[in-house]
């Protein structure tokens, strides 16, 4: 049995391949990614401010995936910052927001910002 043929036989494993799977991976997964840019609503988390409590009407929008309802009573968009308007002394008064079940999570931020957007600050989550 001759040994010197059994070494040039075997071949050393080449870490080619496996680099270049993973170039690839690499190419793919940075191709994949999502590119935009993500956007912040800054939130006042429960308890954090000291407020003097509830002052003025009641201000509950209620979120659906299709509708919006200002204190029960069913409203367009577009007219929600104007009804919102009449019930509020200040731009800064708080305001109530609650998704109806099975609203998704872009649509409640969509409205938050829209009122965001016409100068109403103080938004508050309740389930």
């Amino acid at each position: 049995m001759n040994f010197a043929d059994l070494d040039r036989s075997r071949r050393r494993i080449s870490l080619t391949p496996m680099i270049d799977v993973v170039f690839l991976l690499l190419v793919f997964f940075m191709l994949s990614a999502r590119f935009g840019l993500d956007q912040q609503l800054p939130l006042n988390a429960a308890g954090k401010t000291a407020s003097a409590g509830w002052q003025g009407p009641p201000r509950l929008v209620t979120v659906g995936e299709e509708t919006l309802a200002l204190n029960g009573v069913a409203i367009e968009e577009t007219a929600l910052a104007e009804a919102l308007a009449g019930l509020v002394e200040d731009p800064s008064d708080t305001i109530v927001l609650r998704a109806k079940e099975g609203t998704g999570l872009q649509r409640l931020v969509t409205v938050m910002q829209r009122l965001s957007a016409e100068g109403y600050g103080q938004l508050v989550l309740v389930e």
